[in-house]
């Protein structure tokens, strides 16, 4: 019995206490007029509070995805200005908008695809993943392969890119059956939509 009073009392305390809270509530959501919202917020301000008159601008930036005939076809997405190859193959991997999915488009790059770190250097991407993409069906590593390079060309990566698992150098396929270590969007032309 004497084991048992310590629990019953602390779970009565919190029983007690759940029932409590520090925030009242309303029933419905009050409106802040504009001219109360305090300027040490800086929610009104048109730059990022904390900075220096800081903005964020963005811009259109083509990303390649798969469309109904098994074609590379580009598409629109906004990210943050400057773009960074990192920033562009990050919104790639996020794959097709839902209107894109209903019209049919898809993405090959896998579920589960994790870009660890991209950049361009000398105009050659370097484009480090979690997993080869060797694991995949042919057809499947050309047409990721493929949106890849040609997303990466239209971000700077004019002389290609090269594809790193954990620092390791990996050749990629292409659509003709060879591997090459460096790849570039003439080697996926033939992918694109005519």
């Amino acid at each position: 019995m004497r084991r048992l009073a310590p629990l019953v009392a602390v779970a009565l305390a919190a029983v007690l206490l759940s029932s409590c809270t520090l925030v009242p509530t309303m029933s419905k959501p009050i409106v802040i007029p504009h001219s109360q919202v305090g300027p040490g917020l800086g929610l009104n301000d048109k730059s990022i509070p904390g900075t220096n008159n800081a903005r964020v601008r963005f811009v259109t930036q083509p990303v390649y995805i798969v469309d109904t005939t098994d074609h590379l076809a580009p598409s629109s997405r906004i990210v943050a200005s400057p773009p960074t190859l990192f920033s562009v193959l990050r919104v790639l991997v996020l794959g097709p908008t839902e209107i894109e999915k209903s019209a049919g488009y898809s993405s090959q790059l896998p579920k589960n695809f994790v870009i660890v770190a991209a950049n361009i250097k000398k105009k050659i991407g370097y484009v480090n993943i979690a997993e080869p993409l060797s694991g995949l069906p042919k057809r499947q590593q050309v047409l990721a392969a493929g949106q890849l390079t040609l997303t990466a060309q239209d971000i700077g990566a004019t002389r290609g890119i090269e594809i790193l698992v954990g620092g390791v150098v990996q050749n990629t396929l292409l659509p003709n059956g060879t591997t090459r270590r460096i790849v570039n969007a003439r080697d996926f032309s033939a992918l694109l939509n005519p």
